[in-house]
């Protein structure tokens, strides 16, 4: 078993509350998110052809994303490119694999009329198109353009390509160039994402707890908290990283709760890329309860020997074989202990 899932026991977590994944499932609604989702949305619906999204890095845009997909019903096709460093072409393969469209054809001409077709019997069906880029602040002016000339894909009426730019704030200046001026009037929606404030920190840390199942919603207390946003400059991201590392801690010293002490070191941590120390200049280990933990762990093993005799012949290899890897892991983990 790894530390990570010895602490999720510990704290009493079903799962990583705070993971780096953006899973719709942990998005913390702020006013500014919500208004950012609601717009989206609205935008795709009802047809609004370019609409772009900015915000700071880590402050959630991705996990927008992925909330606005679960959201969208199952009369929209959407594309989704992640990688914004790719030339126009194959940003267009790629747009062509996610829709599903197969014989394209080999030419740039053969592919985008075969992208034509499939977005007018989409419309003559009633059924939404979208395309996603993300980190689209990488895209070169000259993809851009070409990204843009897609939104000639319409009828009288509507746009049959609805196209969605997130990027850092770095895209807003990008689409502010001479060249890029005919794309920033089809901007039918702008929306941003802001760092989040302490107060919400407090929030969303409760609130990603929550959702993974937490025993006590104030592990983090409130000073851990405010030093925490201190730190974060209110960047999700970063909370997660040091919210995950503050709860290794933890467990490790068998700490109930999360002070601001704890959060000191999982920065020095990041920072410096060093073992955490204490404030006084403890070491580390100073701080480890190795008995427990080792006799812990025996006993699971002991446990885990009894319970190979209650089994059928083709599962004692398989029993056998966990417990000799739990033994391994103590080993390693006790040479590990010796060694720092």
């Amino acid at each position: 078993m790894t530390r990570t899932a010895m602490y999720l026991t510990f704290y009493g977590l079903k799962e990583k509350s705070f993971n780096a994944t953006p899973d719709p499932k942990f998005l913390y609604l702020t006013p500014a998110h919500r208004e950012a989702l609601a717009q989206l949305i609205y935008g795709v619906q009802e047809n609004k052809g370019f609409i772009v999204l900015t915000g700071e890095v880590g402050t959630g845009k991705t996990t927008l994303l992925h909330t606005l997909l679960r959201r969208l019903d199952g009369n929209t096709a959407v594309a989704f490119i992640t990688n914004s460093t790719l030339p126009f072409d194959d940003v267009v393969i790629y747009m062509l694999e996610d829709f599903g469209i197969a014989k394209a054809g080999s030419s740039r001409a053969e592919r985008l009329v075969a992208l034509n077709q499939f977005l007018i019997e989409r419309r003559r069906a009633g059924q939404n198109t979208v395309l996603i880029v993300d980190e689209a602040q990488n895209l070169t002016p000259e993809t851009l353009e070409q990204i843009r000339l897609l939104s000639n894909f319409e009828t009288p009426t509507d746009k049959l390509l609805q196209i969605l730019l997130v990027g850092q704030p770095e895209l807003k200046v990008k689409l502010q160039l001479p060249e890029l001026r005919q794309l920033k009037q089809r901007i039918g929606l702008r929306c941003s994402i802001r760092p989040l404030t302490t107060e919400e920190i407090h929030d969303y840390v409760r609130s990603r707890l929550r959702v993974a199942g937490a025993f006590d919603l104030r592990l983090f207390t409130d000073r851990a908290v405010e030093r925490l946003a201190e730190y974060a400059g209110g960047i999700p991201r970063l909370v997660n990283m040091v919210c995950d590392h503050c709860l290794l801690i933890g467990y490790v010293e068998q700490k109930r709760k999360i002070e601001r002490e704890i959060v000191e070191r999982a920065i020095e941590y990041l920072e410096e890329g060093q073992r955490p120390t204490q404030a006084r200049g403890i070491r580390w280990r100073a701080q480890w309860k190795p008995l427990p933990w080792a006799l812990g762990g025996l006993g699971a093993i002991a446990l885990g020997g009894l319970g190979v005799f209650t089994l059928g012949p083709g599962a004692v290899e398989s029993a056998m074989s966990l417990v000799l890897q739990h033994l391994l892991n103590l080993a390693r983990d006790a040479r590990e202990l010796v060694m720092r």
